[in-house]
């Protein structure tokens, strides 16, 4: 599916473009992704000259769950010594967090094409083998025990959301008792591989330059403003690309030609 994309960027760009191949949930249950990408990734860098690569420049890139996975990974080698360090990073529209699923673009976009907001938590819960039954009770919060509440909500808050991305249909959510039971079935989705979000300020503090493309009409709009807070609070220069008419998908569907055209 994503060959012509890959294609498409290694054209337009007049790079070097190498496409992980990772193993598939639920067949490859999490982490067997991000290990894939963390090896890939570790190889090329070794071997980037034998394909006529700068080993100072390359860039890991990624859209939806690829950008979660992109992430993590600029993540996990932000601190090796046996790799050149990478040159940047570029998060397309990416998921990032699953403490809030009422932040405010999962409220105006819930229902909107590809991914609805079930559609979401249903995909991470195949990734990460959890019965899909949990879901409503995701929604409402129920899942993050107070002390993590607290924890995280220096992070992962609506108050971080600038004002004008409140302005259709944003109310805030009852907060709901936590479930102990609820927290211990779920708890590994708060894996930083997982939520990328959520990794601690010293990792956080030495990702590479990064490029972050938001769409309006996403779910996961938010997760990136709030990633984005995040890495320029921590120094981290961010070129942010906000498609005001854009949708989840958009940059995939671009390069499909005049099968799928949009305005955005």
């Amino acid at each position: 599916a994503y060959e012509r994309t890959c294609r498409y960027l290694a054209r337009k760009s007049n790079s070097v473009v190498v496409s992980v191949g990772y193993r598939l949930a639920p067949e490859h249950p999490f982490p067997a992704q991000f290990e894939d990408c963390v090896t890939a990734t570790v190889h090329f860098l070794r071997t980037a000259q034998d394909h006529g690569v700068d080993p100072s420049r390359v860039v890991l890139c990624g859209d939806s769950s690829g950008g979660t996975l992109t992430a993590a990974v600029a993540q996990a080698m932000a601190n090796r010594r046996d790799t050149p360090k990478l040159r940047a990073q570029i998060l397309i529209y990416p998921f990032l967090q699953c403490v809030d699923f009422n932040l405010p673009s999962y409220q105006q976009n819930e229902k909107v094409p590809i991914l609805l907001r079930e559609r979401t938590l249903a995909l991470g819960l195949k990734y990460m083998n959890k019965d899909l039954s949990v879901i409503p009770e995701l929604v409402k919060g129920r899942h993050v025990p107070e002390e993590l509440r607290l924890k995280y909500q220096k992070w992962v808050s609506p108050d971080y959301i600038p004002q004008e991305f409140k302005t259709r249909g944003y109310k805030p959510s009852p907060t709901h008792p936590p479930s102990e039971e609820l927290h211990e079935y779920t708890k590994t989705i708060f894996d930083p591989i997982f939520s990328p979000l959520l990794a601690e300020d010293s990792v956080i503090a030495q990702v590479p330059e990064t490029l972050l493309v938001t769409c309006e009409f996403d779910v996961l709009r938010d997760d990136g403003l709030l990633y984005k807070k995040r890495l320029e609070d921590h120094g981290v220069k961010v070129t942010w690309c906000h498609l005001q008419e854009g949708f989840h998908g958009t940059v995939f569907s671009a390069t499909l030609g005049s099968a799928m055209a949009f305005k955005s």
